[in-house]
């Protein structure tokens, strides 16, 4: 029995995974983000932590058997967070989040400062990456930066809460712009630029093996056995891929969550940060992915549905998909920078706009171009990637979603591509770190990262690609003509 925990930004979730590839329970408990200032996003660590108590309490309610039989644990978890601690472990200021956009000028210093950072990490230096979140702490927070002796990524704090143990491993560590990227290995450079050494760190394994054992007390109060090993585990999306088989170079998903992702893995590092591609180490040893990220992707909807006063966002994307085929080429564009923009803008001041609004218009057709704006958007990441080798021919679909028909064709359509949802692509995340516990106690990684069966694909037509691109032609004018205004 394999335990995965994945932290999310909206909810922690826990599945139970058996050997036969089954799983057994999920448990979910929310979490919310704190926005104090204007481009800020915070969260509490000890609300993470209670929330693992909960799903935790949860499962032991309805599975003890399952527990008593735990073998290993596994973590993912949102990228990129900044937890500072101090030499007492505590934690001394709320962690500064993945979609945090306050450190812009830190980006620039640190850029300035190490002209080889592309080429260290593979990366740019963003706002959302974890380097330049400290370097504005050392600005704007000195005494809290000086008593700060320890960064850990969000599920590493975790890993800290469950075990005793600072680790982190090789794809979430990939997302802090401390890591040289090829060489797996922190980076004294890139530390030394943010006023920080290797004593900072959480020393680092690969997300597959050990990293450390849970506390006795823990399991005695989770009927637990006496020693369950915890494994490396991984950021969010390499989990994901992991969760649904995608380790093999060509393989690669399209995720529709808070963010938008696309993610291609590969057999060695192949950085292309000039448009904001991320070029990070994938969770299995020997291995890397590519991956493009967009902030506000099915957020986007949600935030519509709200402010358009839909029920909710199913309700929503009907109202979109209700929209005549004949009306689309004339609705009008969204551009959905809620948050600012990584690839291909790297933006942090990018905002949202609809644009070519007529008194014909109404909340359907700003809610079909909110849908498709987000579609476009992960085009946008898609370009970016140039030609995989070997060429992708089809994508995985993953995220909440991904659970909508209609939006899932509709973006096989703007893609150009199939796409392909599996049975419990939902849970991907939480799958993939309970299948990297499953790798931690000695299980076969062709034997443990299968592809899950295809529930439904998803096929482009050509006549609707073709208007969508000319549509996607106008979304990157629109941008390139306001950009100028942010």
């Amino acid at each position: 029995m394999f335990l995965g925990l994945d932290l999310g930004t909206s909810e922690l979730k826990a599945l139970l995974l058996n050997d036969q590839h089954q799983v057994l329970a999920t448990a979910h408990a929310p979490l919310t983000v704190q926005r104090p200032q204007a481009l800020w996003s915070e969260q509490d660590p000890a609300s993470w932590w209670q929330a693992l108590q909960q799903v935790m309490d949860s499962l032991q309610r309805t599975h003890p058997e399952a527990l008593a039989q735990l073998q290993g644990v596994g973590l993912s978890g949102q990228m990129h967070g900044a937890v500072l601690m101090d030499a007492q472990g505590d934690v001394l200021r709320p962690a500064i989040l993945w979609n945090d956009g306050r450190s812009g000028a830190q980006c620039e210093q640190l850029t300035a400062q190490v002209p080889d950072l592309s080429r260290i990490t593979g990366n740019l230096a963003m706002p959302g990456f974890t380097a330049p979140k400290l370097l504005w702490v050392r600005a704007h927070e000195p005494d809290l930066f000086a008593r700060t002796r320890r960064v850990l990524l969000p599920k590493d704090w975790l890993r800290w809460q469950l075990t005793g143990e600072a680790v982190s491993e090789m794809s979430d560590a990939a997302g802090t712009l401390w890591l040289d990227t090829g060489l797996r290995d922190w980076s004294d450079t890139l530390l030394a630029a943010c006023g920080l050494d290797r004593s900072h760190m959480p020393r680092l394994v690969e997300g597959s093996a050990v990293s450390a054992f849970l506390k006795p007390e823990l399991c005695r109060r989770w009927g637990l056995p006496e020693r369950v090993s915890v494994a490396g585990g991984a950021g969010d999306n390499a989990a994901s891929a992991v969760g649904m088989g995608l380790v093999r170079p060509g393989q690669g998903f399209v995720s529709l969550g808070t963010s938008g992702v696309v993610f291609v893995s590969g057999a060695r590092f192949a950085p292309n940060p000039a448009q904001g591609l991320h070029a990070f180490c994938h969770a299995l040893p020997g291995r890397w992915h590519q991956m493009s990220v967009m902030l506000s992707a099915a957020s986007a909807v949600t935030w519509a549905a709200k402010n358009l006063a839909f029920a909710d966002e199913a309700s929503l994307l009907t109202a979109a998909s209700q929209v005549p085929e004949a009306q689309r080429p004339t609705a009008p564009l969204f551009l959905p920078y809620l948050s600012g923009e990584r690839t291909p803008h790297n933006q942090p001041l990018a905002t949202a706009c609809w644009f070519g609004l007529t008194a014909a218009h109404g909340r359907e057709a700003l809610a079909y171009a909110v849908a498709e704006g987000v579609a476009f958007g992960l085009r946008d990441g898609l370009q970016t990637l140039g030609t995989p080798e070997p060429a992708l021919q089809s994508l995985s679909l993953v995220g909440g979603g991904a659970r909508d028909v209609w939006w899932a064709q509709l973006l096989a359509h703007v893609l150009g591509l199939p796409l392909t949802l599996h049975e419990g692509a939902e849970t991907g995340a939480a799958l993939g770190a309970a299948r990297l516990a499953w790798l931690a106690c000695g299980g076969a990684p062709d034997q443990v990262c299968t592809t899950p069966p295809v529930s439904r694909r998803f096929e482009p037509d050509a006549a609707q690609h073709a208007a969508l691109a000319l549509r996607h032609a106008r979304f990157q004018a629109l941008y390139r003509a306001v950009s100028p205004l942010f």
